[in-house]
């Protein structure tokens, strides 16, 4: 009984969010697609994020393991998985549940990631012209023309907030290291 109950959550919570249609995005962000062996050290990464989307709330779980030959994600909602992604620098594999959204797109998924956690040079070389990466008291910022278009920011409380001003999105992000937590 507590097994179909959830099952009925996560249909409307996924019914709600599919019913909400993202706008054209207001720019095309650049695609980074960088190499697994740019990260100066393998991840090992729990995490919970937060998405805002206008006025609608998720949240969600996500694995992430990334070493130099591989990046590998797993993101769930309530329980349930909703995604999976294999990243090898060259092929993006996605395994995708029915029930997610089409507006969550496992390349924008990440580009995010990539973003958040890879070296800046490794994100300024595969900038295309016209496209900066400016760094600033813990800030990140891709800009285009000088306007900030995705904005990477630490709180005060350790997690990160990632806003995504192209698309119109945020995600809030707490990482907990796996090699670092207690048994």
């Amino acid at each position: 009984m507590q097994r179909l109950i959830v099952l009925l959550l996560v249909c409307v919570l996924l019914a709600s969010c599919a019913s909400t249609r993202m706008p054209a995005p207001l720019v095309q962000l650049p695609t980074l697609q960088l190499a697994p062996s740019a990260l100066p050290q393998p991840l090992q990464l729990q995490q919970r994020l937060q998405f805002r989307f206008g006025t609608h709330e998720r949240e969600l779980d996500a694995l992430l393991e990334a070493d130099g030959s591989q990046v590998r994600l797993a993101v769930q909602a309530m329980g349930q998985t909703g995604v999976r992604m294999v990243w090898d620098g060259t092929t993006l594999e996605q395994t995708r549940a029915p029930w997610l959204p089409p507006q969550v797109r496992g390349e924008r998924v990440l580009d995010d990631l990539q973003f958040a956690l890879w070296p800046a040079a490794a994100i300024r070389a595969a900038l295309p012209a016209g496209w900066t990466l400016v760094e600033s008291g813990g800030e990140r910022r891709l800009e285009q023309a000088g306007k900030a278009w995705l904005l990477l920011e630490p709180l005060p409380d350790g997690r990160v907030r990632l806003r995504n001003l192209a698309e119109g999105y945020e995600l809030v992000i707490e990482s907990l290291d796996m090699e670092q937590a207690p048994p």
